[in-house]
This record gives C-alpha cells, structure tokens and sequence, in this order.
C-alpha cells in the first residue's frame, strides 16, 4: 500500500469550496477504478460551476457496481481514460478546498492514487468530510450515510450513487450543517477544528491518564498524537 501524502482533513463551514464525488467499479483503492468523477465549484455558498465525467476503466465494471451505481461497460466505452479525466478534474478543483461525504477514507484516498499513478501529481487540497460533522452535530441520528443525512433535511435522494447527484445532495447537506456550526459557535461551543488530529486526520477523543484528562486520537495505536486540555 503506497503512502499517501494528503492534504488535511478539517471542520469549517466556508462559503467558498469545491464539493466532489466519484464511483468506482468497488471498494479498494488498491484494486478498483474509478469509472464516474463529479464536482460542485461553489462560491459564496452558490454553485457556480460543474463538473461531470465518466471514467473508462479499461476493464469489465463488475455486475456489484453496476447494481450501486448503474453505471455499465457500454456507457463508458466511449469515455476518456484515468489520466485525461483525472487531468481534468484536477483543472477544475485547482487548490479549493474540497467537501465530500466520507471522503477521507475512501475518494480522497481514490482520487491521490489515480492523480499519482496516472499523472505523478499529488492531490493536496485540504479537505472537510461531511462524515465527520454529521457524527459531531446530527447525533441523534443513528446512521449516516449521505442519504440519511439528506432525508434529516428533508432532501430529495432519489438520484443517489449517481456522482453529479450525490454532489448536490452532499452540497446541500453540508450547507443545513453549516447551519448549525454557526449556531453553536455564536453560543460558544468549540470548533470542530479543535477536535480534528493534526497528524492523521482522525477524531481526537477526550481521555483520561495518569496525569489528567487529554486528548487522543481516535485511531490510537496506529496514531499517537495527543494534546492537553485546554484551561
């Protein structure tokens, strides 16, 4: 498994972003292509652009995938390969921050494999997975996946697991949880940014030592970042 020097996970509402999705032919970076890449350029909380390609895997889009996604051998027959589309893509999310819907473990992950294998090109835009915030400030919900975020909202969803679609659910979403970022920062709560590990972009969690109360990440022991409570 190559080592992925990625950009930094992070938890702000901004007005100003790029919010993307792809689909894949499965779930493994490592084995599995990207066959659907979309993107939302958004500006002062406006989508003011769009982007949307399928991907020509070069191989068979197995009978699971297809299923999720719809998406068919034929219907990508005629499409450019990794490197144009992964070319493309990189043109227009230039160095915005990106938003996605569990992004850090999975497209984020997809897109720096394709950028590097197929163009020697790092993705380093930071990014903010929508995961993450929902878990932090929708946790009366008991699954979330971007279609249970969306239908809190009351958000359409039928269309999903297609990319341009889940990108504008997923911009719409993202915006409603802005919402309540704001409020709780008008009311003093703490920033999700407080709660990210710098090292490894995981979740730092309030623990308890020997010494006190610190935070840990949550992905202890492969991560050993820690950080002192704040008085």
């Amino acid at each position: 498994m190559m080592e992925r020097n990625k950009g930094k996970r992070v938890g702000r509402y901004v007005k100003d972003y790029v919010v993307f999705d792809l689909e894949t032919t499965g779930i493994s970076p490592e084995r599995d292509s990207i066959i659907e890449i979309s993107a939302l350029k958004v500006q002062d909380h406006a989508v003011v652009g769009e982007f949307s390609t399928l991907v020509n895997p070069g191989r068979h889009i197995p009978a699971g995938a297809t299923a999720v996604n719809g998406i068919t051998d034929e219907m990508v027959a005629d499409a450019p390969d990794i490197g144009t589309a992964m070319e493309q893509f990189l043109a227009f999310i230039g160095e915005e921050l990106l938003v996605g819907h569990n992004i850090h473990t999975f497209d984020m992950n997809f897109a720096y494999d394709a950028a590097w294998s197929a163009l020697g090109r790092e993705l380093r835009n930071d990014y903010i997975d929508t995961l993450y915030l929902a878990r932090r400030y929708l946790p009366e919900l008991s699954h979330y996946k971007l279609t249970d975020v969306a239908e809190h909202f009351h958000l359409q969803t039928c269309g999903a697991h297609r990319a341009l679609f889940d990108c504008r659910m997923n911009q719409s979403c993202y915006e409603e949880i802005g919402k309540l970022m704001e409020v709780r920062k008008q009311s003093g709560g703490a920033e999700e940014e407080e709660q990210t590990c710098p090292s490894c972009g995981g979740e730092l969690v309030l623990r308890k030592g020997k010494f006190g109360m610190f935070y840990g990440c949550s992905s202890f022991p492969r991560c050993r970042f820690t950080r002192k409570v704040r008085r």
